[in-house]
Order: C-alpha cells, then structure tokens, then sequence
C-alpha cells in the first residue's frame, strides 16, 4: 500500500496540497490499478512505491501547467490512456473537466469505467474505440508516452475543438519529432518537469493547430 503521507508529501513538492478527498481517491485508485494488474496486465510496476512515482506523481506533475493553460471548465480527451494515466488523476484533481479515457484495448476503458464508479467521478469515463475512428469535439486532448508526436498531433487533429490545446507528456524533450511536424501542427511551448522521487527526464509538449 502507498502510504498516505508518501503521496501527500508528493503532491505537496510539485505545489499541489490535496484534499482529504482527493487524497483518499488517489490512493483508492492506484490500490485498484495493483489489484487490477494481477489479472489484467494493466501496468508492468508491481510495487506501491513505483506506482506512486511512476504513475501518481507522473501524472499529478502535470496538474499545475494545466491549471495555467485551462483553468476554467473543457472535455479532455486522453489519448491512449491505459489505465487512466494521466486521465483518472486529472479527473480526480479537476471536477471542472470532464475526462474521456480513450483505449483501443476493451479491459483497459472497462477498467477505467469501473473506476469511474467506485470513486464517484460523474466526470470520468472509460471509452473503448480506436482515436481514427472517434467522434467529437474536445478543448483538450492529452497523451503519456503514445506513439510519436506527429502520430499523436494528426490521428486526433480531427477531434481538437477551434482554439484547443494538444499536451504530449513525453520523457526528455523530443527535438528531431518537434522538427519532423509538418507545418499544420504548431509547438508553442515545451515545459520541463520534476517528479519527486523520479530520475528521469519528463516534459510537456503543448502544441495546437496552426493559424490559417
């Protein structure tokens, strides 16, 4: 089990202090991820401390630079979201936003679905659909670690209301995928991250489609 304090502290090293609520769901939900993984293969980390750098501390880095992009209300869409990372934590910071957890795997949107319900999130859902084939207007789309940036950028260009954002999490900056974008696509922004308890490089590509 996480410890309470371990992801309170956590959360408090990236200006995030959480709610008792917040906190019990954050918890509640990687305690279902693990329980979930024994079966269903949802995520290759076994262990709790993992689980909570790697996944809950990932996710919530990136809470903070979306409040300053998005403060007010907008439907995300997460692409490729797995088991609902970053998708089910910002849900869970964020009831102003309603998330959409898209997965072309079934047992990974049922999982997130059955998430939605045990922690009461009437902004969360799990959808099973492949992002070509997805209709629908979205003020955010979001993506951690899914497939390339030009890959992410024009398979969901389709879905990104006018005047909405793409955030790409991605490990170090992607310098030759930002290059390789084709003009349409505009990157106006690449913000660095710092994940307590994490040795590894993690940015923010903020992109949207070009003007004219």
């Amino acid at each position: 089990m996480i410890s309470k304090r371990a992801l309170h502290d956590g959360a408090a090293a990236l200006g995030l202090p959480l709610s008792d609520e917040q906190g019990e769901r954050l918890l509640t939900y990687a305690a279902l991820l693990l329980k979930w993984s024994k079966v269903y293969n949802l995520t290759a980390l076994r262990d709790p401390a993992s689980v909570l750098s790697h996944h809950l501390l990932d996710s919530l880095s990136v809470i903070g630079p979306l409040a300053r992009r998005q403060p007010g209300r907008a439907a995300l869409l997460d692409v490729g979201a797995g088991a609902g990372l970053p998708g089910v934590v910002i849900a869970i910071m964020r009831d102003n936003i309603r998330v959409s957890c898209l997965d072309a795997v079934a047992k990974k949107a049922a999982f997130v679905q059955q998430v939605a319900g045990e922690l009461a999130l009437p902004n969360l859902k799990g959808v099973h659909a492949r992002v070509e084939s997805l209709a629908g207007s979205y003020e955010l789309i979001s993506s951690r670690a899914f497939a390339s940036l030009s890959d992410f950028f024009l398979g969901s260009r389709h879905l990104l209301a006018p005047g909405g954002i793409w955030m790409a999490m991605k490990g170090k900056r992607p310098t030759e995928e930002i290059a390789q974008l084709p003009a349409e696509i505009e990157v106006f922004h690449v913000e660095q991250l710092h994940v307590p308890g994490l040795d590894a490089e993690r940015c923010v590509v903020w992109a949207r489609k070009a003007a004219g």
